[in-house]
C-alpha cells in the first residue's frame, strides 16, 4: 500500500524541513501552505512532491483538502511541528506492506517542553488518529483540537510521534490564549454553558489529575509548570465562554435613525 503525507503550514520556516525530512521515506509528501509570509513554501518544495498555496479555510477544512490531493488512499497527517522517528516510519511501512486490517490507526505522542520528554500529565500517551484510509475516515469540523473520525474503530500504533509544541513558556502562553479562544467560540457554539462554580472547581481538579492522577509531579518543576499550565487552560477556556455567553445575553443598543 503507497501512503500520502499531509502537512498545512503558515509561517513554519523554522520547522517545515525537520518534518518533511522525518518522513522522505513516503511515497508522495503533500504540503498545503496558508499564505506564509517567511520562506516555508520555498523550503517545502525543496521536501515535497506538490506545495500549494491557498486561503486558510480552517484546520479541518484545510487538512481534507490536502487529502483530496493525494494520489493514494493511505493518509498521513503531519504537523509542521511533529517529528515520524524512525521506529515509527519502520512500524508504518511494515503496517502498509499489505491491506490494513483497521481503517486508520491512533499513534502515541509524545511533547518536547523544557528541554525534556514529558511523559506524564495529560500530555502523555496523547493518541492521534494520524494515519488512515480517507475512503473511511475524515476530519471533523471542530474549530481548534480537530480530529480523524473513522467508520470504525481505529488500532493503535506502538512507537511514538514526537511533538515540538511549544518554544518557550511565552510561546506555551500566546497558543493557550489562541486555542482557547477557539475551543470556547466551539463550546458556544454547540450550546454549551459555564458557571462561576465550573470555572472555581474545574481547573482546581484540572491540576489535581495532570499533577498527581497523571504523575506530573514525576516531572519535577516541568511537571508541575505542565500542570499548571494545563489547568490555567481550562480555567481561560471556560472564562471566555463565560465572557462569550454574558455578552449574547445583553440587549443590543436601539439604533438611531438621522
Amino acid at each position: 500500500m503507497k501512503l500520502t503525507v499531509t502537512v498545512i503550514t503558515r509561517d513554519e520556516a523554522a520547522n517545515i524541513a525537520a518534518a518533511l525530512q522525518s518522513v522522505s521515506w513516503a511515497d508522495e509528501i503533500i504540503v498545503v501552505d496558508s499564505q506564509s509570509r517567511d520562506d516555508t513554501v520555498s523550503i517545502a518544495r525543496k521536501l515535497a512532491t506538490r506545495v500549494e498555496v491557498r486561503e486558510w479555510p480552517g484546520y479541518s477544512a484545510q487538512k481534507n483538502y490536502a487529502a483530496s490531493m493525494a494520489s493514494n488512499d493511505w493518509i498521513l497527517s503531519l504537523d509542521a511541528d511533529e517529528r515520524v522517528t524512525p521506529e515509527l516510519a519502520s512500524e508504518i511501512q511494515q503496517l502498509l506492506q499489505r491491506e490494513p486490517a483497521e481503517c486508520g490507526y491512533r499513534i502515541p505522542r509524545v511533547t518536547w517542553y523544557l528541554g525534556r520528554w514529558i511523559r506524564s500529565t495529560d500530555w502523555y500517551p496523547d493518541y492521534q488518529l494520524r494515519l488512515y484510509d480517507r475512503r473511511a475516515a475524515r476530519w471533523n469540523q471542530r474549530r481548534v483540537h480537530e480530529s480523524v473520525e473513522a467508520d470504525r474503530s481505529p488500532g493503535v500504533l506502538r512507537h511514538e510521534l514526537q511533538h515540538y509544541a511549544y518554544r518557550d513558556i511565552s510561546h506555551h502562553l500566546a497558543m493557550i490564549d489562541r486555542y482557547t479562544t477557539l475551543a470556547a467560540e466551539q463550546w458556544l457554539s454547540e450550546g454549551r454553558r459555564t458557571t462561576a462554580l465550573e470555572m472555581f472547581f474545574h481547573p482546581r481538579f484540572a491540576f489535581i489529575r495532570n499533577y498527581v492522577l497523571r504523575a506530573g509531579f514525576s516531572d519535577g518543576a516541568v511537571g508541575l509548570l505542565v500542570s499548571r499550565m494545563n489547568a490555567y487552560y481550562v480555567f481561560l477556556k471556560l472564562a471566555k465562554l463565560w465572557e462569550l455567553q454574558s455578552a449574547s445575553r445583553q440587549p443590543q443598543a436601539p439604533s438611531r435613525n438621522n
